[in-house]
């Protein structure tokens, strides 16, 4: 396992796989090995060198319970300390969901360090968490996460069901803050950037959209499915996410 340290936390990444280096940032109660399961590492390690980081609260990071510590400047902070453990100048982004709008924050926070950004199942615009259950019930709070994102967390393989109930909770609902809206910073952003959602994901959809036209160089991707079904099929994105990161900007 490789760590790094940013601000006094630990953040934990794996890298893996050859070529122009692309970090992969997971969503909210996820880790490194979701793109693992759903096949996104296998389709992508012979193309890219894959940086994969837990967010902090998530997988094997630290996981502080004040909500400051998640402020947007502090995980894009998170990943600018990865980059330079590793020595990388400049690399391509891919978040979704939560980590999709931490996309948002590197690519108007540390848009030197920039080639290209894949932003899915995100918007850059104001939003309030929701109400979550008493997160001492990791089961509890879960199965609830799950059905806001159009989600069974029941319907998981038995492993990951095993694995999710490990995590910190109380860390979990620390993270969930509201979201300022950067709608007034898309117009800044110089990097080609390609932003896709699930087409019955009714909360992000129509502002995913929309925050493709704000963005000077910028393609938007429908793919089928609710939020987390939309992730769950790689095969919707990859051929486009591959064929955008490989065409010469």
């Amino acid at each position: 396992m490789s760590y790094t340290t940013n601000k006094g936390v630990r953040i934990h990444y794996e890298v893996e796989g050859e070529g122009p280096p692309l970090v992969l940032q997971h969503g909210w109660t996820q880790s490194i090995e979701t793109w693992h399961t759903w096949g996104y590492v296998g389709a992508l390690r012979d193309h890219h060198r894959l940086i994969l980081i837990d967010a902090r609260g998530h997988g094997e990071s630290d996981k502080p319970y004040e909500g400051s510590a998640y402020a947007l400047d502090n995980l894009v902070g998170d990943i600018v300390a990865v980059l330079d453990a590793l020595g990388l100048e400049r690399v391509h982004y891919w978040g979704y969901s939560r980590g999709g709008w931490i996309g948002y924050g590197f690519v108007t926070q540390a848009g030197p360090r920039l080639l290209k950004a894949i932003i899915g199942g995100s918007h850059p615009y104001e939003f309030q968490p929701p109400d979550l259950p008493d997160s001492s019930d990791p089961a509890l709070f879960l199965r609830h996460v799950y059905r806001l994102y159009g989600g069974d967390f029941d319907q998981l393989p038995a492993e990951m069901q095993k694995k999710f109930l490990t995590a910190d909770c109380r860390a979990l609902a620390a993270t969930a803050q509201p979201r300022a809206s950067q709608e007034h910073l898309l117009a800044s952003i110089a990097a080609p950037c390609l932003i896709y959602a699930g087409e019955q994901d009714d909360a992000v959809f129509e502002k995913a959209k929309q925050a493709a036209t704000q963005i000077a160089d910028c393609r938007f991707v429908a793919v089928p499915g609710l939020h987390a079904p939309a992730f769950r099929n790689s095969a919707a994105i990859l051929p486009q996410a591959l064929a955008f990161l490989g065409k010469p900007h």
